[in-house]
């Protein structure tokens, strides 16, 4: 689980960075600039230390170049604060592929509700895309404060509690299931 969150980390690093950096200063051109040398520097030392970079880091990489760039050019900090709304688009496009939960569950789920593995992948993806509409449609206002408030508040919120709530049904599925199947 420490392994996942550091990855989470690695891969937000530069977001993390701009949300800490313009709460600290309400400046986004600095916050920009020190989130595009952040991600540039995160780079360089993987580099440099011989750490395998995937796809997504240097996607991650161009992304924040390319729309902090944006920002920078024309003073709209809209464009960095969309960039969430990218990788909730890609991790819900992942999400598509059918079984692709199945991985992550112990053997009683999928031998048990297999069916119901497969829908709830489909409704984490449907989450996934509303989240990042969601991102889009705050940051479009261009209120720096509502858009911290929903990536770090709202759109985790939402997952822990889509994960609460999967964890009860399943739970209840199961249940019913092998009851019914001990009386069968």
């Amino acid at each position: 689980m420490k392994d996942v969150f550091a990855r989470l980390g690695a891969d937000f690093f530069s977001t993390i960075v701009f949300l800490a950096i313009y709460l600290a200063t309400d400046n986004v051109l600095l916050a920009t600039g020190v989130a595009i040398a952040g991600a540039i520097a995160q780079v360089i030392y993987s580099r440099l230390n011989g750490k395998p970079l995937g796809y997504m880091t240097w996607a991650s990489l161009a992304l924040v170049i390319v729309l902090g760039s944006a920002t920078l050019l024309t003073h709209d900090p809209r464009f960095v604060l969309a960039k969430p709304s990218i990788a909730h688009f890609a991790i819900g496009a992942i999400m598509l592929k059918r079984g692709w939960m199945m991985r992550y569950l112990p053997p009683i789920v999928v031998e048990t509700i297999p069916e119901y593995v497969t829908i709830a992948g489909y409704a984490w993806a449907a989450l996934m895309f509303a989240l990042g509409a969601g991102v889009i449609a705050v940051a479009s206002t261009g209120d720096l404060k509502l858009w911290a408030f929903y990536v770090s508040v709202i759109a985790i919120g939402a997952k822990i509690a889509a994960f609460a709530i999967q964890y009860v049904a399943f739970r209840v599925l199961i249940t019913g299931r092998l009851r019914a199947n001990a009386r069968a």
